[in-house]
């Protein structure tokens, strides 16, 4: 039995989830037509928003919605999104989720649920949290 194990790891054939895929690239969420790039920054996650129906329709569309007045100037494109995201490397926690949509900054779970597949979780506190499966571009 151990000689049979040893030689299917020794052929690639027993694959850790570790090793299946990395969090990094640009990613379809299932609201707005939003796309995200998540990359590592050190030794967490961040995601910036590439792309939405809204930014298609006016690139320079301001963060308006934003909570802090001072901020409602940027540009929701290229807007930092994700930050601060631990862990690894198949599930990040600790990590802060802002949504445009409502100006809100919540605690997140960032989870990959297959090679092409994450499940992003964000919390205002435990149990109110919304949970998303966003899909792979590259």
């Amino acid at each position: 039995m151990f000689r049979t194990t040893m030689i299917a790891a020794a052929f690639g054939l027993l694959a850790s989830p570790a090793l299946a895929a990395d969090v990094a690239g640009l990613w379809q969420t299932p609201t707005n037509g939003g796309q995200v790039e998540i990359s590592h920054c050190g030794n967490s996650l961040c995601g910036k928003l590439v792309n939405s129906n809204h930014i298609r329709e006016n690139p320079a569309l301001k963060d308006v919605k934003n909570k802090d007045e001072s901020q409602r100037v940027r540009t929701l494109k290229g807007l930092q999104m994700l930050y601060d995201f631990s862990g690894g490397p198949t599930k990040w926690k600790d990590g802060k989720v802002y949504n445009p949509d409502d100006g809100g900054t919540y605690s997140g779970t960032i989870e990959l649920i297959g090679e092409n597949q994450l499940k992003l979780k964000g919390c205002i506190v435990a149990p109110f949290c919304k949970t998303q499966v966003w899909t792979r571009l590259r």
